[in-house]
């Protein structure tokens, strides 16, 4: 199975009823309907990928396929979802290119990371690095100041995808996937 990450438009409720099992609707009654929506859609996308695979979660947080060799990875913002699948372990986040990042800068963004050279699009970048470095990583509590950095953004071009170049702690560096889409920012590690 090659890697792989799929993004989509968040589903109707008439699109979710089709595809999603009950189990999953009533456990999404606790959430506000934004929320419902978000994490229903994910999941159809994990089951029109894999079939009717079953989805649990790990001590810390993070989704899983229960009794499957693959990994997931999940994210959503307004109006779209993302699920990364691989045979490794991996991890994604979204995010809209118009999201105003600048209020929380201070708290996840270095000032060698601001200089970092992602256009505009900076700020938005850094964070959906980060925060696919939390959810790659699954340890509590890391600090999205401290203990992850980004060292470098390569911007997309035509021909291929961008990267940002990153470490979680001080550890190996990644290399994170960076895709540039209409109204999307999308970082995944596959």
């Amino acid at each position: 199975m090659n890697a792989h990450c799929i993004v989509s438009p968040l589903l109707t409720p008439e699109e979710l009823r089709q595809c999603v099992p009950d189990s999953d609707w009533n456990a999404a009654t606790c959430f506000t309907l934004r929320r419902q929506i978000e994490y229903l859609t994910w999941r159809a996308l994990v089951y029109r990928e894999l079939g009717a695979v079953r989805i649990g979660y790990d001590r810390a947080g993070g989704p899983v396929l229960e009794g499957s060799p693959l990994h997931i990875g999940v994210s959503h913002c307004s109006g779209y979802a993302a699920v990364a699948i691989s045979e490794n372990r991996c991890a994604v986040d979204i995010e809209l290119r118009s999201r105003d990042f600048s209020r929380a800068a201070a708290r996840y963004m270095t000032p060698q990371e601001a200089a970092l050279d992602g256009g505009p699009l900076t700020r938005g970048i850094v964070w959906c690095a980060k925060e696919t470095l939390y959810k790659y990583a699954r340890i509590p509590a890391l600090d999205l100041l401290h203990d992850l950095s980004v060292e470098r953004i390569g911007l997309p071009d035509r021909e291929a995808a961008g990267f940002v170049a990153a470490r979680i702690r001080n550890g190996e560096p990644k290399r994170l996937r960076l895709e540039l889409r209409e109204d999307l920012i999308l970082v995944c590690l596959l």
